[in-house]
């Protein structure tokens, strides 16, 4: 089976999406970040959700989505990334090195995908391709976009 998470900063709101280019944009535009993890599993959801939950989720900083919509609301599009098979990516080591300490966990992990979510709100479509190219490096990330409604 296969389950999504993901996790956002309650307390902190959008920012300044030139923070994060180099050729500034337009006023106005503003991003927020979310992590998604994506888990095929075997075994117990509630073993799992409760394992998220435990390992990734602080209730009072951030709030929890579970299922395959997006967190946020109202955005202009998502600049989905993560890093490519083979790269060394330490969160889902840490996460991954956790979970085999475990005794009896309740459910048997297969896969686990780490992805950052950084969500534009009031930007044209068309500057999704600036994220990209200053945010990702083609080397180590795989990346896609999602377009808002």
């Amino acid at each position: 089976m296969r389950e999504f998470f993901e996790i956002s900063d309650r307390f902190i709101e959008a920012a300044d999406a030139n923070e994060l280019l180099y050729e500034p944009l337009g006023s106005g535009v503003t991003t927020r970040r979310t992590r998604r993890y994506e888990v095929e599993f075997e075994g117990g959801k509630t073993a799992l959700d409760a394992f998220i939950r435990k390992t990734l989720f602080d209730e009072i900083s951030q709030d929890f989505s579970e299922g395959d919509e997006a967190a946020l609301e109202g955005f202009s599009f998502v600049v989905e990334y993560g890093m490519k098979p083979g790269a060394l990516d330490l969160e889902k080591e840490a996460i991954l090195t956790y979970y085999r300490g475990i005794t009896d966990p309740g459910f048997e992990l297969k896969d686990l995908k780490i992805r950052q979510r950084l969500y534009v709100f009031d930007a044209e479509a068309k500057d999704s391709d600036r994220f990209i190219r200053d945010i990702c490096n083609g080397a180590i990330h795989n990346w896609n976009v999602i377009q808002g409604s």
